[in-house]
């Protein structure tokens, strides 16, 4: 059996990072990933949601923007859970294993690239 999952797009919003009671990092973004265009028809997008744990997500939420391009490396996950009205819903997500940054976040008027700790992250 196989569940492996390789997407490129660029993230809809900044990443949320979140700790779970027991102390480990996730975050959750969503990525607009275009498919490939038909002939005669309008580009079509899916809005795919991630989920990334530990060091991954800790460094999604500290260097990602809204817009950056990313190609993220994981699994289909689905789960199910209880909505606010008690009505049971169903989750499908992507599970990250690896995030890798594909460019820098654009510049704004105050700041530059050079003025982000990019560490060891990957381009």
């Amino acid at each position: 059996m196989l569940n492996h999952v390789t997407l490129i797009g660029r993230l809809t919003g900044k990443p949320e990072l979140r700790y779970t009671p027991n102390g480990a990092a996730v975050t959750k973004f969503t990525l607009a990933v275009d498919r490939r265009q038909v002939k005669d028809r309008e580009k079509e997008t899916d809005f795919i949601d991630v989920v990334a744990w530990q060091k991954t997500a800790e460094a999604c939420a500290n260097n990602l923007t809204k817009g950056q391009k990313v190609l993220v490396v994981g699994r289909i996950q689905t789960r199910s859970y209880e909505d606010n009205q008690g009505i049971r819903r169903k989750a499908v997500e992507v599970v990250a294993n690896q995030v890798i940054f594909l460019e820098k976040p654009s510049k704004s008027a105050n700041q530059t690239n050079d003025e982000y700790d990019w560490g060891d992250v990957p381009f």
